[in-house]
């Protein structure tokens, strides 16, 4: 019997480290997931404000080719394998765009970019903070491996 009992609570114990394990497997996506939608509504907002001074669209109704740019720029950031480690495309080494929509959506960020500070100027310092916080742990680390490169 005491074998028994033993096992049982041998078996509760894992199942709690499981439990314990999956939930905190679902803290990390649901951050991605979180961090993901934030980057695609920062996108969504800046071509939209492109399109409404460049295109003449109304607020919420881009232009098919701007409409086109917010679809592709949310399906690249959805199956984004970096997501967890990296800010914004700009800071990240792969650029996984095609060449015609990486210039579109640089001509979106040159322009909405100063500008989007006037619409949402929180969305844009937060941006901001984020992004130079960023560049600078990315030359940290840089830093550390030339450095490293260099003693070896």
């Amino acid at each position: 019997m005491s074998k028994e009992l033993e096992a049982k609570k041998q078996e509760s114990k894992d199942s709690n480290v499981n439990e314990s394990l999956s939930k905190e497997e679902k803290r990390r996506k649901a951050k991605i997931r979180k961090k993901c939608e934030s980057e695609q509504l920062i996108v969504s907002e800046m071509i939209e404000l492109f399109c409404r001074k460049k295109h003449g669209s109304s607020k919420g109704e881009p232009c098919a080719s701007c409409r086109e740019l917010i679809d592709y720029a949310k399906l690249r950031s959805s199956k984004c394998p970096f997501m967890e480690t990296k800010t914004f495309c700009a800071n990240c080494k792969v650029h996984c765009y095609k060449p015609e929509m990486r210039e579109k959506i640089r001509e979106v960020m040159r322009y909405s970019g100063p500008r989007i500070l006037f619409s949402h100027p929180l969305m844009a310092t937060w941006h901001l903070i984020t992004s130079k916080r960023e560049k600078r742990r990315i030359a940290k680390e840089e830093q550390k491996k030339a450095s490293t490169a260099k003693t070896t």
